[in-house]
């Protein structure tokens, strides 16, 4: 079994990091363990667990900004937020069903992750609410990029970069975040009955318009679409939508409790269960998903649900040697797919991201290079080699 270290400063943090480099001991980069399952697995002498660097350090609800360790729970900071009437708008999904964990885990995950759930399309990815982290390097230095301020431009955005890293170019130990107000309410519009192609167009006909929608889902048989805001303009743009959504039927409209369910339900994939199937998730342009499921069903058992409006499909399989890879990947003409859930044979034999150009790859070569020139930190979890 592989020896676990726990770091409780920075100051140590660096040292282990830059002991490991010195002899090339790869290191597994985790807080509680929950998105373990994301990624190639990896083959590593040690891990690094970063749950030590916990708790909320500031929080400036007038400010709209909130400072924490990485290893905090996400559901702490939830629970701060929102006594404070304020929330995390990128809606972070709680993937603990989808992945067999028992909890949502940390901050840092979420981060290293750039995991964003179904407001995305309205107010961003992750990525655009991080301004500003501390953490370590595979060089063992100490970097710390970004402020607590939102208009903070000098230089290359790091924050951005070392979200969606996966743990592969820092380890992560504070992250300071910008929050924005909770809604007053919300309300959603269920359409039923209509075909993939039919729900598409009307997902894209409610995001084209004045309404401000905040969430655009389709699960088989239901389309779903969501406002929040004031009550007296929620009930205001909910019955403009119906008026405007008219020709494609009857559309019923869901309080807000039942909406928060609904949507949470969406947020965490619970669509799709059954943990013997493979999930993946697609990312393509609005328009032409129908006909790239449609692609997909006519050569695999496959289920699957849209989200952002089209713009993201969850979809499962039946667990294969290769997981549906050759069958998903080449129906998309456009357009990426990211294998979210398989068994570790699986994940260790087909490219769990999408392939890179070789362009692109060479980059994130030099990227990895110059952040962990030792390949210490997650070895290989993103890509083969980096």
């Amino acid at each position: 079994m592989a020896e676990v270290v726990k770091p409780l400063s920075l100051a140590e943090l660096s040292s282990m990091v830059g002991e490991a480099a010195a002899t090339r001991q790869p290191l597994e980069v985790r807080g509680t363990g929950t998105k373990q399952g994301l990624g190639r697995p990896m083959q590593t002498g040690a891990t690094l667990d970063l749950s030590g660097f916990a708790g909320i350090d500031i929080y400036e609800p007038e400010e709209l900004v909130l400072e924490a360790g990485a290893g905090t729970p996400i559901g702490a900071i939830e629970i701060a937020v929102a006594a404070k009437n304020q929330q995390l708008a990128f809606e972070p999904p709680n993937l603990s069903r989808l992945l067999g964990g028992s909890q949502a885990g940390t901050l840092g995950g979420v981060i290293s992750c750039n995991l964003s759930g179904p407001r995305r399309i309205k107010a961003g990815a992750a990525r655009d609410f991080v301004l500003g982290v501390v953490g370590v390097s595979g060089r063992g230095e100490s970097v710390k990029a970004g402020a607590r301020v939102v208009k903070n431009v000098t230089g290359y955005d790091l924050p951005k970069l070392l979200t969606g890293s996966y743990g592969t170019l820092a380890a992560l130990t504070t992250i300071t975040l910008k929050v924005l107000p909770r809604p007053e309410t919300e309300a959603t519009l269920v359409i039923r009955g209509l075909n993939d192609g039919e729900a598409v167009r009307a997902m894209s006909v409610a995001m084209q318009s004045s309404c401000e929608v905040s969430g655009a889902a389709h699960v088989p048989d239901m389309t779903f679409l969501r406002i929040e805001g004031i009550a007296e303009s929620v009930v205001y743009r909910r019955d403009r939508l119906a008026r405007l959504l008219g020709e494609f039927g009857r559309s019923e409209s869901l309080d807000a409790e039942d909406s928060q369910e609904q949507w949470r339900s969406i947020r965490d994939v619970e669509p799709l269960d059954g943990s013997e199937r493979v999930v993946w998730r697609l990312s393509v342009a609005p328009s032409e998903a129908p006909e790239v499921t449609a692609r997909i069903a006519a050569e695999i058992d496959a289920r699957w649900f849209y989200d952002w409006a089209g713009g993201l499909i969850w979809l499962d399989v039946p667990s294969t040697k290769d997981g549906g890879e050759a069958i998903v990947r080449g129906a998309i003409v456009k357009g990426h797919a990211t294998l979210v859930r398989a068994p570790d044979a699986v994940r260790r034999g087909v490219d769990v991201f999408q392939p890179q150009l070789p362009p692109l790859a060479a980059l994130s070569a030099r990227v990895k290079s110059s952040f962990d020139p030792a390949g210490i930190l997650n070895p290989g979890r993103m890509y083969r080699g980096v």
